[in-house]
């Protein structure tokens, strides 16, 4: 008779622990380098207050309504050796802007790059690079407005890969009900990043000179990247700290999800009408978050006037709100798909319209409220925290409708979504010459009208579903 054969069903991995595994190592490392990331890139909004002469800055207007000086400046000693530039507010819109014309440039590049030969190295020298040119950033400024410029595009150009980059390796790290909360972790290091380099420069800037705000962060930038290399692995199957079991829960969870075709199906893909949503729904919400960011100390000294020491403060606390809105915002939406059986595409839109629509609607408000200091910094502040839904919504939505090009994916959206980064500074300044209440109402209004039209078009045409053009040959999986 034939031997008996038993056979023995191996347990099916569903999930393993959080704490201490590679993919949750990963997501604190990327956190803490977009940490970096928008410390570098924020840090010459502080700065450039201080880097220029006052009666620059300032067009005069003898009719305009300006608010009252701030009543509680602080009266302590402040530093005046750094140098001071007759920039006008035009000037000062091309060297805030002029980051972003290098940004774009690396955004599809970069993502096509990673999609290839992993985001780790892309990621790293990325970081790497804007550091060194942060480094620069006063030589550059004592050379002339030319070379400043010059030196933000470079930086522009290291940043771009970035985001694609990682997006790039979440498609090989992050388990389909996992990712709200990996990506919310990783890309959460932006806003505080934001929250810390804003208070922080400047107290540099009160107590030391402006320089050292590009100093410190560019030296923080260079080691980091020494941590990264060593410690971070484009895939977990070649990373060597990896448990056996969390390897196979990762690649078990993407399997149906992955393509295996080699080429990238760029027809299909710039046809795809969820793949447009996204772009709409990104350029519309940083058209808003651009404006804030490269402007909103500005505001706060010519506008509300506080001095430069609260400026940073102030200027924070908006990103905060929004760096605690990411994080819990990511652990809700995984919440509602793995245990509510909630549709991934409801949660995205849903992330979306709330990310969306209430900064708008705040936004406006902060434009009737006048020189009500606090008023001003409560709405504009829960204005930037709703936008962190926006995450969990359209901005984490490539991995969804296809995993295997999220990377170039992200690289399309964020190329259009620079956009704003680059006009949005020019025309806030060429609205606000006099710096009244009434110019930056309409700087506000139109953020608002952006945004209501992104969060309405995603809603519409968002999807949830890994795209047939995106499987190459595997079944049509549904999340």
């Amino acid at each position: 008779p034939p031997p008996l054969v038993f056979l023995v069903r191996l347990p099916i991995i569903k999930t393993t622990p959080a704490c201490c595994s590679a993919r949750y190592n990963l997501a604190l490392l990327a956190f803490f380098g977009f940490f970096l990331l928008y410390a570098l890139r924020v840090n010459l909004s502080v700065a450039l207050v201080d880097m220029v002469e006052q009666n620059a800055s300032l067009t005069k207007n003898s009719t305009s309504k300006m608010c009252p000086e701030h009543s509680s400046t602080l009266n302590v000693p402040r530093n005046t050796t750094g140098k001071k530039y007759a920039w006008d507010a035009d000037t000062q819109g091309w060297i805030l802007g002029s980051f972003f014309y290098g940004y774009i440039i690396t955004q599809v590049p970069g993502g096509y790059l990673a999609s290839k030969t992993g985001g780790k190295l892309l990621l790293g020298f990325g970081i790497l690079g804007t550091a060194v040119f942060t480094l620069f950033t006063p030589l550059a400024a004592d050379l002339g407005v030319g070379y400043l410029i010059a030196v933000r595009a470079l930086e522009g150009l290291g940043e771009g890969v970035t985001f694609p980059a990682m997006h790039a390796m979440w498609s090989s790290w992050a388990p389909p009900l996992e990712r709200s909360k990996l990506l919310s972790i990783s890309y959460a290091g932006a806003q505080l990043g934001t929250v810390v380099s804003l208070p922080l420069s400047g107290l540099i800037c009160f107590y030391m000179d402006w320089a050292y705000v590009f100093y410190l962060f560019g030296a923080l930038g260079v080691l980091w990247f020494l941590f990264w290399m060593w410690l971070v692995s484009d895939t977990p199957e070649t990373h060597k700290g990896i448990s056996s079991a969390e390897r196979e829960y990762i690649c078990s969870s993407l399997k149906d999800q992955l393509s295996s075709q080699k080429s990238v199906p760029w027809g299909p893909m710039l046809k795809s009408l969820p793949l447009w949503a996204i772009v709409v729904a990104h350029f519309s919400y940083n058209w808003t978050f651009y404006t804030l960011l490269t402007l909103l100390p500005t505001y706060m000294k010519e506008i509300l006037r506080f001095d430069v020491q609260e400026n940073g403060f102030l200027s924070a606390l908006p990103y905060f709100g929004c760096w605690l809105c990411i994080i819990v915002s990511g652990q809700i939406a995984d919440y509602l798909r793995e245990k509510q059986n909630v549709s991934t595409v409801c949660v995205r839109k849903t992330c979306t319209l709330i990310g969306m629509i209430g900064p708008a609607v705040f936004l406006i408000a902060a434009g009737f409220i006048g020189c009500n200091y606090a008023l001003a910094v409560a709405f504009v502040t829960i204005s930037t925290t709703l936008g962190g839904f926006c995450t969990s919504g359209y901005s984490i939505n490539h991995l969804d409708i296809a995993p295997s090009y999220a990377g170039i994916l992200l690289g399309i959206t964020n190329s259009f979504a620079t956009i704003p980064g680059m006009v949005g500074p020019l025309v806030a300044k060429s609205l606000t010459h006099s710096n009244t209440v009434a110019e930056w109402q309409i700087v506000f209004y139109i953020a608002a009208a952006i945004n209501l039209f992104g969060a309405i078009f995603f809603a519409l045409f968002g999807s949830g579903e890994v795209q047939d053009w995106a499987l190459s040959g595997y079944h049509l999986h549904r999340n």
